[in-house]
């Protein structure tokens, strides 16, 4: 599919059709790479704690929050005094 390079203020750009949007998954933002002569455009790699927050928001919901190991206690904790 060939597609014109198009001036956009004082850069250049392309428009990608929405149906290959879609086909590949991208939306808002893309990560771009150039390797040789070829340009590279990727989804960009989610964060590690992505979703993290909504994840727990839910959880949280639903009370759910139990502890996954019980509380133990040390041998010194009896000593402790607060």
């Amino acid at each position: 599919m060939l597609v014109p390079i198009r001036r956009l203020g004082n850069s250049h750009g392309i428009l990608i059709p929405k149906p290959v949007l879609k086909q590949v998954g991208l939306s808002d933002q893309v990560e771009m790479q150039v390797e040789g002569n070829t340009l590279i455009l990727r989804k960009p790699a989610a964060s590690p704690r992505s979703g993290w927050a909504d994840a727990s928001k839910k959880i949280a919901a639903l009370n759910d929050d139990t502890l996954v190991l019980p509380d133990f206690e040390n041998e010194i904790d009896q000593e402790l005094k607060w």
